[in-house]
């Protein structure tokens, strides 16, 4: 079974709320924004509901400087979560399996973590979109569900096929920025953005070694 609780700072210790809003309202100009919440949400499996019920207390949150919740506050106009892609290290999730196999001295259990934001004011859905596109790294972490997993087992599938571009190294530079989506991501497979991609064609012409870039390419052409 799945268990899940919601951790969030005090009214005057939230400073990565108040340091987000700041943004929101400053560099992206998104002056409706009244108000910005942020908790730490972590789902655990693989243990009894006594232990989740003391961690609560004791790990994922510290009763002097956090409020704890069972269920996502109401009063938000927007809410959305950011969990880390499959394979990213979780630091939260992995700090408190540690610390409850060595709490309890029992099997070690599985933690899922992510940060759920609460945004207040009169927020279109373009504005929104672009709030999401400054807290949410697409090489690192995506948009996560709300809905409570059945469990925390990830089924993974491994492709059949690696993706390859004919002729990668022969491309002009116009050619390689029509290939880059929101100047980093094309299609969700590249890493790179378009200064990185150029480097990497131009290494390909001049015969250099590619080890080291989060890159696979057919290089075509006559190489």
């Amino acid at each position: 079974m799945v268990y899940r609780i919601f951790v969030e700072k005090k009214e005057g210790l939230a400073y990565e709320s108040y340091s987000l809003k700041r943004d929101v309202n400053r560099l992206l100009g998104i002056k409706g924004v009244t108000d910005v919440r942020i908790l730490n949400r972590y789902d655990a499996e693989n243990l009894p509901k006594e232990t989740f019920d003391f961690a609560c207390k004791t790990i994922f949150a510290e009763p002097q400087i956090d409020n704890l919740y069972e269920e996502v506050p109401e009063g938000a106009d927007r809410v959305f979560a950011v969990e880390y892609l499959p394979g990213q290290f979780d630091q939260r999730a992995n700090s408190a399996e540690e610390c409850i196999q060595l709490a309890f001295k029992g099997d070690r259990p599985s933690i899922r973590s992510a940060k759920v934001y609460l945004l207040s004011g009169d927020i279109t859905d373009e504005e929104l979109a672009e709030i999401k596109k400054y807290v949410i790294n697409p090489v690192e972490a995506r948009e996560a569900s709300m809905d409570l997993p059945e469990t925390l087992a990830m089924k993974m599938e491994l492709p059949e096929t690696v993706e390859t571009i004919d002729g990668f190294i022969a491309k002009s530079r116009e050619e390689l920025a029509d290939m880059v989506k929101d100047g980093l991501i094309y299609e969700g497979s590249f890493t790179q953005d378009l200064a990185g991609l150029t480097q990497i064609a131009e290494d390909g012409r001049l015969g250099a070694s590619s080890g080291g870039y989060i890159l696979f390419a057919n290089l075509g052409g006559d190489v």
